[in-house]
């Protein structure tokens, strides 16, 4: 007879599993906080999503619509989609979430990179499968790396494109070379969080590989360029079978009124999201030169954030420029988790924001240690 346990026990290996930490949001003892650890929009969101919250609060006695359905028009109208081929979710955390419980388990193995978004990892071994991560080729995802640590026992494949929390890219042919070199039943997931900032000719987001491939699937979210963080907006474009699947085990009702509406209205104003690129081309280049005039290592990103690198000197690390800009007012993301523990990842803010951090990085960088 097995003794009988005092309480409740997860299965093995969720406690092995280390919790997401989001980044700072206060700094106590100053009186006014310019918050750049969450790569948020400076600009806000669109006023007419705004405009279509408010008016979905007017009914908040009714079940929101289970299939997003004008949520998945706008976005299946602006890129040139079939929507049957988008399912939306509580951010695309949820739809990361979905995609491991439908398609791992114990015994399979997922192949993930060195500084890639942490919630691939907590997704895998949730599903109680293995991930497998391969290194990184200065701050940038390395196909051949990931190609070699494929098994027999690899379902999944995570590229965030562009990188989080390093800003680089893939080119879309090395993609493209990934995917034709996989077995065909390994899913590839292609996280293109932050799409909408990249201008770069060589680079594209997905939709043509998912089009034209049945184990390619890629995730956006409306938390970055749209603005609409607070009420957890992503969405997947992937092949009719996935969609399928995952839409058999997903919450009923899992986005509210609020989140459909404003994220319909925010996809389509499309000049209001051009002047939220542009905003950002013109500082990420600012941010980046001015840092780099200073004596700091800044890693070319092509995101909406900067990848800031600190000398391995007494008094000038990069646990000491958080502490020196926290005190000023200005918060930003320490990256140790990600495998950088000299580094600072700052989102581009407000012009006064990045003004400042400017200011206060560069009297961090001359005082004496």
């Amino acid at each position: 007879m097995s003794m009988e346990m005092s309480k409740p026990v997860p299965r093995p290996g969720i406690l092995d599993i280390a919790a997401y930490v989001p980044g700072k949001e206060h700094a106590p003892g100053v009186a006014r906080v310019f918050k750049l650890s969450s790569n948020e929009t400076p600009l806000g969101a669109s006023p007419k999503a705004i405009e279509a919250c408010r008016e979905a609060a007017a009914h908040l006695e009714r079940y929101p619509d289970g299939q997003a359905k004008e949520l998945r028009q706008a976005i299946a109208d602006v890129h040139g989609l079939n929507p049957a081929n988008i399912l939306c979710g509580n951010g695309s955390d949820e739809l990361l979430g979905l995609l491991c419980h439908v398609y791992l388990g114990a015994g399979d193995e997922a192949v993930i990179t060195e500084h890639g978004f942490l919630v691939y990892k907590i997704q895998i071994m949730a599903a109680g499968a293995t991930p497998v991560t391969v290194k990184e080729k200065d701050c940038t995802v390395d196909v051949d790396a990931i190609l070699a640590a494929v098994t027999g026992k690899t379902k999944m494949v995570f590229i965030a494109n562009p990188g989080n929390p390093t800003g680089t890219y893939v080119p879309v042919s090395e993609i493209r070379r990934l995917q034709a070199s996989l077995p065909k039943h390994v899913v590839l997931v292609l996280d293109a969080a932050y799409a909408e900032y990249v201008r770069r000719n060589d680079y594209e987001a997905g939709l043509e590989l998912v089009s034209a491939n049945p184990n390619v699937v890629m995730t956006r979210t409306f938390s970055k360029v749209y603005g609409l963080a607070a009420l957890r907006v992503g969405w997947m474009y992937g092949p009719l079978d996935v969609i399928d699947a995952l839409n058999r085990v997903r919450s009923p009702f899992n986005m509210n009124s609020a989140a459909i509406a404003a994220g319909a209205a925010a996809i389509r104003d499309q000049a209001f999201t051009e002047k939220a690129v542009a905003f950002n081309q013109l500082w990420i280049d600012k941010v980046t030169a001015a840092l780099e005039a200073i004596g700091l290592k800044v890693t070319p990103s092509v995101a909406n954030f900067v990848l800031v690198h600190f000398p391995d000197v007494d008094g000038k690390r990069a646990a000491e420029a958080d502490d020196f800009l926290t005190s000023r007012g200005y918060i930003v993301r320490a990256v140790r988790a990600y495998g950088f523990p000299n580094s600072l990842r700052i989102s581009i803010g407000t012009e006064e924001a990045n003004l400042g951090v400017i200011d206060t990085l560069t009297e961090f960088m001359g005082r004496k240690a």
